[in-house]
């Protein structure tokens, strides 16, 4: 009869066990289905495990976004947290602390690691387990409610890195169509010239900017520069930069005074953060006169009465500092017939698969080669060209071209 009554008063124990389990796992469920916070569903599985399941000593560890932390615990001291973090990393499965185990993880009685498609995401230490009865059962379901908190957690990780980079990709998107819209797509020709402009971003949004200017029917501006970074902070600034430009350049009547202003102005919103590579050249076909500056930028390359010349002339980069160290103007007597052929450096940076790079002379001998063609037909065979001279390699930067005609 007694042995009955045992019987009798354990499975009473055991049922009762089970509808605390039972009743426990629905109340997390419905809490993760009604999208209670991470700070709620951490407080409940303390909660549970303090109270329901009488553990004295615990620590969940959640992998987030850039770093492991401590989201909840018991009993532990917080200046041991980032030293447990470690220690637990090398176990895949549940692990019961043994002797020869590191000594901080001596004050847990197991380990219980929680992975999501091969990656771990989180671990639970528990100790000081109370009732030591039926521990393996509760151990089994400590290990189902870690990991339905955790998994729980991770989604809402993954949920808002979702949000996130969708975000960020409207933001790219509409910077792309931005700088795109900033960019001259179209040729420009008249009677005595032609211009034609090329621009391949590396990325989605890329720190180039082209820009023609015309002032009056012979006399007009072409404008290339590089502005250090990528994203949509390049783009923000070309934006501010051809807002600058397009303000400043029918203020000045000389490239110096514009330079110094123009370089001024990068200046204030940059504050030496960022620089910017610029080439200017304006060209008067009456005169067939052209002045330019170059401030920092790789030297177009000048086909005139058959020889080609660098344009160097000019200063250092724009925005870099408050007030440019020195400035000098070029100023060139063209022939009929010139070629002025601008580009970024990510055209001399192409390399091929031997690692020849795309270099000045290969440039140099392109243009007396083609220097009959169109505009557009020298750009589009100039890019055709770096696409054979490339083969499997990639593109490292942006490429930018501008290419003018004086006929």
């Amino acid at each position: 009869m007694k042995r009955e009554i045992n019987i009798l008063t354990k499975l009473e124990k055991d049922l009762s066990l089970k509808e605390l389990q039972i009743k426990s796992l629905l109340t997390i469920t419905q809490a993760i289905n009604d999208n209670v916070s991470s700070e709620g569903l951490f407080n409940m599985y303390r909660s549970f495990l303090s109270w329901e399941m009488g553990i004295d000593k615990m620590i969940l560890i959640i992998k987030g976004d850039e770093k492991w932390f401590s989201a909840s615990f018991i009993n532990v001291d917080e200046k041991t947290h980032n030293d447990l973090i470690e220690q637990c990393q090398p176990f895949k499965r549940l692990h019961t602390v043994k002797d020869e185990d590191h000594k901080q993880l001596q004050l847990f009685d197991i380990i219980i690691p929680v992975f999501h498609k091969k990656n771990a995401i989180a671990y639970a230490l528990i100790g000081g387990i109370k009732d030591k009865e039926d521990i393996y059962n509760k151990i089994q379901f400590i290990t189902t409610i870690t990991n339905i908190i955790a998994v729980a957690i991770e989604n809402k990780r993954l949920f808002r890195k979702q949000i996130k980079q969708e975000r960020l990709n409207k933001e790219m998107e509409l910077a792309k169509e931005f700088q795109e819209a900033l960019i001259p797509k179209q040729s420009f020709k008249t009677s005595s010239y032609e211009i034609n402009t090329y621009y391949k971003p590396h990325y989605n949004i890329g720190g180039d900017y082209i820009d023609y200017i015309k002032f009056s029917e012979h006399r007009f501006a072409v404008v290339i520069a590089d502005i250090s970074g990528k994203g949509v902070a390049a783009a923000l600034l070309m934006s501010n930069f051809q807002a600058m430009l397009q303000s400043l350049i029918f203020q000045y009547r000389d490239l110096e005074t514009f330079v110094f202003a123009l370089n001024q102005s990068v200046h204030r919103i940059t504050r030496s953060d960022k620089f910017i590579t610029f080439f200017i050249a304006e060209i008067n076909t009456q005169t067939m006169e052209m002045h330019y500056i170059n401030a920092g930028h790789f030297p177009p390359l000048l086909l005139n009465n058959g020889k080609i010349e660098e344009l160097k002339k000019g200063s250092t980069v724009i925005g870099a500092f408050e007030k440019l160290p020195f400035l000098n103007e070029g100023k060139v007597k063209l022939s009929k017939d010139s070629l002025l052929f601008c580009f970024t450096d990510g055209l001399v940076d192409v390399q091929n698969e031997n690692e020849e790079f795309f270099e000045e002379e290969r440039l140099k001998s392109f243009i007396i080669e083609n220097e009959k063609m169109d505009a557009k037909s020298f750009n589009n065979k100039i890019i055709s060209t770096l696409e054979v001279f490339k083969g499997n390699r990639e593109y490292v930067d942006d490429i930018a071209l501008l290419t003018t005609k004086i006929f």
